[in-house]
């Protein structure tokens, strides 16, 4: 199924309650931003640690940011245009996407106020490749999208650029990009030119992720 939206920055008009975390200096989130119909999908944290609480895109202003759309672009999924990311077959967001006051981090009860719309938002985009970003990322895809929970450690050292089968599509995990060694910019690029040059399609199967639920989205 194709999505049928042209636009770039919070394609399904999701309205998270972000007015009582927002910061008094910047945008009110960093709503998902891409490729409605993309095939990746990124998942990053919240905007304090991968970045966008000032411009309200993900991962960018931050080292986290640059780190990995460098890899991003460096394999096609992305490209610059105008100072802003022009994203081709690729979706970015966050579990969490209210932009706090710096230095502030959410509570476990505000990422699961927010969850459901992280959640309706993934379904929408109904990617083949999950990419979550970081430690809490992985966890929250191993544990919702994946039957592979309980069969792997989360050492993020040992998970990054693998793939692993999931409920319908693929995740490849990936290490903070603060944390990156040498090798591991290296290791994701291998990874996704390897997956881009092959039928990664073949291995999904996401009819049943299509859901369209309205209390999350603005039409």
């Amino acid at each position: 199924m194709e999505n049928v939206t042209d636009r770039t920055s919070n394609p399904f008009g999701m309205r998270p309650p972000c007015e009582d975390a927002r910061a008094a200096d910047g945008p009110e989130a960093a709503f998902g931003y891409g490729d409605a119909n993309a095939d990746f999908h990124v998942i990053g944290d919240h905007p304090g640690v991968h970045g966008g609480r000032r411009s309200g895109i993900p991962f960018t202003d931050s080292v986290a940011g640059d780190r990995l759309l460098d890899v991003l672009r460096n394999v096609g999924l992305l490209a610059d245009a105008d100072g802003e990311p022009e994203p081709s077959n690729v979706f970015l967001s966050y579990l969490y996407m209210c932009c706090q006051a710096d230095g502030e981090s959410p509570t476990e009860s505000e990422y699961a106020e927010l969850e459901p719309f992280f959640d309706a938002e993934l379904r929408a985009i109904a990617a083949h490749v999950l990419v979550p970003v970081g430690e809490r990322a992985t966890e929250h895809v191993l544990e919702n999208y994946t039957a592979q929970a309980e069969r792997l450690d989360l050492d993020m050292r040992e998970l990054h650029a693998a793939e692993i089968k999931g409920s319908g599509f693929l995740v490849v995990p990936i290490r903070d990009p603060t944390e990156w060694t040498d090798t591991d910019a290296e290791r994701l690029d291998a990874r996704l030119r390897a997956m881009l040059a092959g039928d990664y399609r073949q291995t999904s199967d996401l009819s049943r992720f299509l859901v369209d639920d309205e209390r999350y989205m603005v039409r």
